[in-house]
């Protein structure tokens, strides 16, 4: 790395925390003697499923009582727990579930798991003993409750989300579960995520304003409005043998045109480098910018020389969109939140012939999901921005992608869209930006007509792999609506 430290933005001391709890009736302890203690097992094979994904959980044990439930409560808020995981371990009353929920304030998952795939029929019925064969009965009856609860939960107003399935051998089941962690985790990030927002809106692009309010309503986390005489200032900062060591870096990390100037390089290192300085101080997790650049030699050049460090901290969890989309800056946090990356993009071109769109942004991109080594590459126009420099040419890796668009709707409310596709190898437009062909299963045709009617702005994510299903419940967690086109 270079002489500066490498940051990486963290939730400090608010990583995710899990709470769990199961639910049973404490008259049936005295009448069938042995199910206490194997439903307690049943949920101790769940709290170490569940910290082989997230180390940190809270298991409260069984609460077969109001008055547990209550005191369950109060614990689970105490402890600051992010998302609620209820096993229903067998037929419980709602009573002791419902206070635990009212209190504790935060999204719960209600895990409806049989101990095996069905009952043993014909060794049940063999028992001979009513009472054992009823208390047989009830350690695999974890599905009776859960309409109860489901009501209650209903008539309370409280949301809440279910998982059907086996506590053994049931991938599909665990996947599931996985999911919520992971899209918990990611909603975490974004409350404690704070974003820069340096210069202006780009003047005249209406679909990128947004409600900074709404947006930390909806999301949580900071905006730090920052000005670009901040980052200039830094600049003057960095000294000459850090720039030496940055631009080696930066040879490292990219293929460089042989035609790029030494000096276009050196420019470009020292914004890298004041704008490590820049996440260092204010703590940022995203950034956006934009800034006109003109009547200022100095901020002209600030903002001419400031891709190639806005790739590099978007390849280290900071992403960064250009034209002060901030919308899009949080798609691409949240893409990243989700290990997939985030690349800024928008439509460049529609190939009918080989039913694909081609997309793409000049600016920063996200050189740690691209195929192959993003070039460097220098350009004399900055098309529709002031001056000249270096930018970055990229293809996102072949395979699996999914977009994402968080959209603010005509009533101010916010949205996220959803697609998911492939990148594809073939022809791009070598002229310095970022760029990728992508298919889409409903065609290239349907799914910008079908895109385009949730009235997204120009400007999208990309991340690899099919994560739909993931962002689908972020979306379920922060009660926001959520649309996938395919």
């Amino acid at each position: 790395m270079s002489s500066q430290k490498e940051n990486k933005p963290a939730t400090g001391d608010h990583q995710l925390k899990i709470g769990l709890f199961g639910i049973g009736l404490d008259t049936y302890w005295n009448q069938f003697k042995g199910l206490k203690p194997r439903l307690e097992g049943y949920l101790d094979i769940v709290e170490s499923k569940i910290k082989a994904i997230n180390g940190s959980v809270l298991n409260l044990g069984l609460i077969d009582t109001v008055n547990k439930a209550f005191e369950a409560g109060h614990q689970f808020r105490s402890a600051d727990v992010d998302l609620i995981f209820l096993y229903v371990t067998t037929y419980s009353l709602s009573a002791t579930v419902l206070p635990v929920i009212q209190r504790a304030g935060v999204p719960v998952i209600v895990l409806n798991l049989s101990p095996e795939a069905s009952i043993d029929y014909k060794n049940f019925n063999a028992m001979n003993d009513r009472t054992l064969m009823t208390g047989e009965w009830l350690a695999h009856c974890s599905s009776c409750a859960v309409p109860e609860i489901s009501n209650v939960f209903r008539r309370a107003g409280i949301p809440f989300y279910e998982v059907t399935g086996m506590l053994h051998q049931d991938p599909e089941c665990w996947n599931e579960i996985e999911e919520w962690i992971a899209a918990a985790n990611v909603a975490n990030i974004m409350f404690h995520n704070r974003m820069g927002c340096i210069g202006h809106y780009y003047s005249g692009m209406l679909d990128i304003y947004t409600d900074l309010t709404q947006q930390l309503a909806t999301f949580g986390g900071h905006m730090e409005m920052i000005e670009v005489d901040e980052l200039s200032c830094l600049r003057k900062e960095v000294t000459p043998s850090a720039i030496v060591e940055r631009v080696k870096y930066i040879r490292e990390q990219f293929d460089v045109a042989p035609d790029s100037s030494e000096q276009h390089l050196e420019s470009a290192a020292c914004t890298s480098l004041a704008l490590d300085m820049l996440t260092v101080k204010y703590n940022l997790g995203s950034i956006a910018y934009y800034y006109k650049g003109t009547g200022n030699p100095d901020h002209e050049e600030t903002i001419s020389s400031i891709i190639i460090g806005s790739s590099m901290l978007t390849a280290r969890g900071i992403p960064v969109a250009g034209e002060y989309e901030i919308k899009n800056a949080q798609a691409m946090k949240i893409m990243d939140s989700f290990g997939a990356g985030g690349s800024f993009t928008e439509y460049y071109a529609m190939d009918f012939k080989d039913d694909v769109v081609l997309m793409g942004h000049d600016g920063p991109g996200h050189i740690r999901i691209a195929e192959g080594k993003t070039k460097v590459k220098p350009l004399k126009e900055y098309h529709g921005k002031v001056g000249s420099g270096l930018s970055v040419e990229m293809s996102v890796k072949n395979g699996s992608v999914t977009l994402l668009s968080v959209v603010q709707k005509a009533d101010g409310q916010l949205m996220l869209l959803i697609a998911e596709g492939h990148s594809v190898p073939g022809p791009i437009l070598e002229i310095g930006n970022t760029n990728s062909r992508y298919q889409f299963s409903i065609g290239a045709r349907k799914f910008v007509n079908v895109w385009n009617s949730h009235g997204p702005a120009h400007h999208c994510a990309i991340g690899i792999g099919h994560i739909a299903s993931k962002i689908v419940k972020l979306g379920r967690l922060l009660n926001i609506q959520t649309i996938q086109v395919c």
